[in-house]
Parts: C-alpha cells; sequence; structure tokens
C-alpha cells in the first residue's frame, strides 16, 4: 500500500509487517486477537468508546462508499467500521483517546481506508485483516480467541495461514479489532505510555518500536487526521 510495514515472506521473521509499494492503491503495507464476541451492526456512534461514523470519515475520507472496490468482497464504509472499532476498543480497555487515534490511523492506512483486509501486492499468504497484520500475529490473534477454538482445531486450518486469515476475515469485529489487540499484547508499556501523551514523538515511537516500520509522511496525515477527529491534545 503505501510504505513498508512487513516486507516479504522472507523477512515477515523480522518485521512484524509488510509493505512494499508507496501507491496508495495497493494493500501492501501490512505489518501487525480478539475474545468471543458477535459482530455489531453499523450505526453512527458505537459503543461507550463513542467512535462515530463522522470520525471514521474525517480520519479515512474515501471510506463512505463501497461502490466499485478495488477487491470484490473485501471493502467496508466508516458505517461498518465505527461500532467494530468502538467494540474493539471496550474488548481491550483501549480508553486513551490518544492510543485510539494512533489505532485507527493504522488500520486506515494500512488497509486504504478499509477497502483491503488482506495483502495483494505481492500477495503474501495469510496476511491481512484491517491492519494487515502478519501471518504470524494473525496465528496468535486468532488464538486468543475462543469462538475460533473449534475451528482452528480441525484438520489443516491452524497450520494454514490462509485459512487462519479467513476466519479472522469472516467477522467483522475480529477484523477490525486486531488493531486494539495489537497496540494491548505486542507494544511495551512504555510505548504505550508515550503514545497516551498525545505527542508526534509518542506517535513515532508507536509506529518505530513497535509496529516497526517508518513514521513517514503518508503515516503521519492519517495520525494527523486521527488527532483532530477524536479531539487528542499533546
Amino acid at each position: 500500500m503505501k510504505s513498508p510495514s512487513i516486507l516479504t515472506t522472507t523477512i515477515l521473521s523480522l518485521l512484524p509487517f509488510l509493505t512494499l509499494s508507496t501507491t496508495s492503491a495497493s494493500p501492501t503495507k501490512g505489518r501487525v486477537l480478539l475474545p468471543d464476541t458477535s459482530s455489531s451492526s453499523s450505526s453512527s456512534s458505537s459503543s461507550s468508546s463513542g467512535i462515530t461514523t463522522d470520525q471514521i470519515l474525517t480520519i479515512a475520507p474515501t471510506s463512505n462508499s463501497c461502490a466499485n472496490p478495488p477487491a470484490a468482497g473485501e471493502c467496508a464504509t466508516a458505517d461498518q467500521a465505527a461500532p467494530n472499532i468502538a467494540k474493539s476498543f471496550d474488548t481491550y480497555h483501549v480508553s486513551s483517546r490518544a492510543e485510539q487515534a494512533a489505532v485507527i490511523a493504522l488500520m486506515a492506512f494500512e488497509s486504504d481506508d478499509f477497502k483491503y483486509n488482506k495483502n495483494h501486492f505481492p500477495g503474501v499468504p495469510g496476511q491481512g485483516t484491517r491492519n494487515m497484520q502478519s501471518p504470524t500475529f494473525n496465528s496468535k490473534y486468532a488464538s486468543s480467541i475462543s469462538a475460533l477454538a473449534s475451528a482452528l482445531a480441525q484438520p489443516g486450518v491452524s497450520s494454514d495461514a490462509t485459512k487462519v486469515l479467513d476466519l479472522l476475515r469472516g467477522n467483522e469485529e475480529y477484523d477490525f479489532g486486531s488493531g486494539a489487540w495489537f497496540l494491548t499484547t505486542q507494544c511495551s508499556a512504555d510505548v504505550r505510555t508515550q503514545l497516551q501523551s498525545g505527542s508526534q514523538a509518542g506517535w513515532s515511537a508507536y509506529i518505530q518500536s513497535c509496529v516497526g516500520t517508518d513514521a513517514n509522511d503518508a503515516r503521519k496525515a492519517y495520525w494527523e487526521r486521527a488527532v483532530q477527529a477524536l479531539g487528542v491534545s499533546s
């Protein structure tokens, strides 16, 4: 998609995320589990986290429509994203607006405004969800979801990265929940403390030290829209 997050299958063991193209239309950015809960319906304001459709539209302006999507069956609108993201913040107890802004910005950037939920360029098998996390993280994420235990126990499923990703993509709540899961389970306390400050330095630490990629201008533009939309002050 826009800038490198994880590289190719030969580098997946070194970096948590993947992005080889600098264009905004290709889902290759990817890098970075959700408990058992049912999928939420669309709403302009969702759950106690208070993430609204309007806020998502500010962050990801082209998520207003899925007309003529670039990848069949992958596009989601702001109406779909808002309640599921809000639910994930409740589930993983992400109450800091600064952290919420960073997570939403990351997912919006990685998925090209929620148009994709699996890697297409170069097409790493098993890489995806709305923040394009690597197969390694998807395996950990799926294993943490009790509702997926029986499906993962079926012959040949847990060892097949594509099948694991399909389980996550098949439920909007899990699909949109990976960003909050990653923040709360894979980022250090120090990184989270810096991120909670709402400062650019804190956001850069999150992107560089936890996500494992460059805090470049393309990513920064999403983050700046997100902190504005959520009213974050540093």
